[in-house]
């Protein structure tokens, strides 16, 4: 019993000093989103689907749902680092409400600015996120066009 309370007790001990480090460097929104992600899955039979891999080779895939032109729904998932996780939940609040055209227009610059800046070495995963995002809304927008798409994509 005291070789597991040890190991919890070192355990604690250690994700208080990665909290500690993290926030040397990242914003305290970074690491919310980090530890506390919005929106994570996949949302069953999506309106659009958007997927990338950044220059890390970290990947991302968006699903979404949307109502009378507005995202009523969006999730994510990553294969990726925290920092990665923490833009793609960012990212996914940002849209949430927005029209399609509004949502198109959210850059990297603007999730670097929602999460209070990230270091010069992971602003590449904002870009990924930002991609992905557009990835999801341009399939929604051909699968309106050409609604006998969708079916071959289950």
């Amino acid at each position: 019993m005291d070789d597991e309370m040890f190991d919890q007790a070192s355990l604690e001990r250690l994700q208080r000093e990665m909290l500690e480090e993290a926030r040397k460097i990242y914003s305290e929104k970074v690491i919310d989103h980090w530890l506390n992600p919005r929106n994570v899955g996949r949302i069953e039979e999506p309106q659009g689907v958007g997927r990338a891999t950044g220059i890390c080779g970290d990947t991302m895939e968006m699903t979404l749902r949307i109502r009378n032109d507005r995202i009523l729904d969006i999730n994510f998932l990553t294969e990726g680092c925290g920092t990665t996780a923490a833009v793609g939940s960012m990212t996914t609040e940002l849209a949430k409400r927005k029209t399609v055209q509004e949502a198109l227009k959210i850059s990297s610059k603007d999730i670097i600015a929602a999460v209070e800046g990230l270091p010069p070495e992971h602003r590449h995963c904002a870009d990924l996120a930002s991609i992905t995002l557009k990835n999801a809304l341009l399939d929604y927008l051909e699968n309106r066009r050409e609604p006998w798409k969708l079916s071959y994509k289950k």
